[in-house]
């Protein structure tokens, strides 16, 4: 067995190796000396990453995919209980570990900063990981999104620091015990798992009572879900809490925010003092969203003016407002963006951007709604979202885990924008969508590619009809 992994973990075999968090606490354990072997429904950029670490990844899923030496089955909570790989697991008495358990094992033993809230996870526990790399603290990091330099979504540093993506979508963060925890902000979202706002401020109480005796919470001072939250915890005297945001009685007060096209200038007033640094992505969520990333690592120990510094060297996460490239005058980025807070604040931040470069640029967005109990829920509030943009087309909802559920389609979305004002189009052909685009843009445009299904696969191929015209 190798050193530093539990035995469990020494031969793993994971089911839907090619998701986001899958993924990186695969690439960890092969970084770590483990045998590693794994499937998934179709092939990627991200399985070949994973065999270029000497992972055996299968395509498709099938019982003989499952070695009969394996050591565990690693599954995340989308697997299905008769996927066949699962089924044959049972028939060879090979225990079954579930994501969260896994990553909690890699993180034993170190100081943890763990990154949680409905919003601005991937961009914030990315942000820390960058700049702690940046500061030479080589950490360990796991997240749900491949970092824009690196283009990985983990690494298994030599430092004794490890940043993790914290999920509640399925109450897995619960099993975490870090050092130093973030809550950027609480609000309804995965509906099939909570059935009210009391069931998530639950969840969200008994990640932050799994941080250890005298750890940190760090929190957001401004958004409601994230103040009640705060409240709730009052009387915990084993847990120090760090407010940050725009409130004058924030503990770290975010008292200036200056965009500069695609960046921002930040200056908080910390401990009494002010502190500026750049942030080099747009829009006020992902400056706030670094203003809680400099308040962890502080909390952490760690000096606040050469931390500053270095969130000033991230660049972004794929998907994140990523530029996927610029053709006849026309840039188009992917966000992924599915939450109604989200959209706005991408779109905000878009259009912001595009005002400061040019009067005449628009702001084109081709979304793709992800889940029906979401849409069934929130399709209102997306509608509404889409009005911040100048013209959409809206795709059909991409089901991920989901069956479809009876009346829930892209039109209860198409109808909340028209009723917004929006100018937006049904295309359920994402096949047409480059010609739909390419006919709608002129220079200076910026098309956004907005959701959390296979949108994004949609930008390259807009730039080539671009190319065309």
């Amino acid at each position: 067995m190798a050193p530093g992994i539990p035995t469990a973990l020494d031969r793993p075999h994971f089911i839907g190796i090619g998701g986001a968090g899958m993924s990186g606490i695969a690439k960890i354990l092969a970084q770590r000396g483990a045998k590693v072997a794994g499937s998934d429904a179709k092939e990627s950029a991200t399985a070949q990453s994973l065999r270029e670490l000497g992972v055996t990844v299968h395509i498709g899923h099938a019982a003989g995919n499952l070695a009969d030496d394996a050591t565990s089955v690693v599954v995340s909570s989308a697997i299905r209980d008769d996927n066949p790989e699962l089924v044959r697991a049972a028939e060879l008495d090979i225990p079954v570990v579930h994501r969260s358990d896994a990553l909690a094992s890699l993180m034993d033993g170190t100081r943890a900063i763990a990154v949680a809230g409905t919003h601005g996870k991937t961009t914030t526990t990315s942000m820390l990981a960058v700049a702690l790399t940046e500061m030479g603290l080589d950490p360990s990091y796991a997240i749900g999104g491949d970092l824009a330099g690196p283009g990985t979504n983990a690494l298994h540093g030599g430092g004794d620091i490890f940043v993790a993506e914290a999920d509640e979508s399925d109450r897995s963060f619960q099993k975490y015990d870090p050092q130093v925890a973030i809550v950027l902000n609480v609000e309804l979202d995965h509906h099939a798992n909570y059935a009210s706002m009391d069931e998530i401020y639950e969840s969200f109480e008994t990640f932050a009572g799994k941080i250890v005796p005298g750890g940190t919470l760090v929190i957001n001072a401004d958004q409601p879900g994230a103040v009640e939250l705060a409240q709730r915890l009052r009387g915990n005297d084993l847990l120090n809490v760090v407010t940050y945001g725009d409130s004058a009685q924030a503990d770290v007060r975010v008292h200036k925010i200056t965009p500069r096209g695609l960046s921002s200038e930040v200056t908080v007033l910390m401990n009494g003092k002010f502190l500026t640094f750049t942030v080099s992505v747009p829009g006020a969520h992902y400056a706030h969203n670094a203003v809680a990333a400099l308040a962890a690592g502080v909390a952490l120990g760690l000096p606040a003016h050469n931390l500053a510094s270095a969130l000033g060297k991230y660049t972004g996460v794929k998907r994140r407002l990523q530029l996927k490239g610029e053709e006849q005058g026309v840039q188009v980025v992917d966000s992924y963006a599915h939450h109604p807070t989200e959209m706005t604040a991408d779109l905000e931040a878009m259009r912001g951007a595009t005002a400061s470069d040019s009067s005449d640029s628009r702001l084109l967005v081709v979304f793709q709604p992800h889940l029906f109990s979401r849409t069934q829920e929130l399709g209102k509030e997306m509608g509404e979202a889409l009005a911040l943009a100048d013209a959409s087309v809206v795709l059909d909802i991409y089901p991920a885990r989901e069956d479809p559920i009876p009346g829930v389609t892209s039109a209860v979305i198409i109808d909340a924008a028209k009723e917004a004002g929006a100018e937006v189009t049904a295309v359920s052909d994402a096949s047409t969508v480059p010609d739909v685009i390419a006919g709608m843009s002129r220079p200076g445009d910026v098309v956004l590619t907005m959701g959390a299904g296979d949108v994004t696969d949609l930008g390259p191929h807009i730039l080539d009809r671009l190319a065309q015209k």
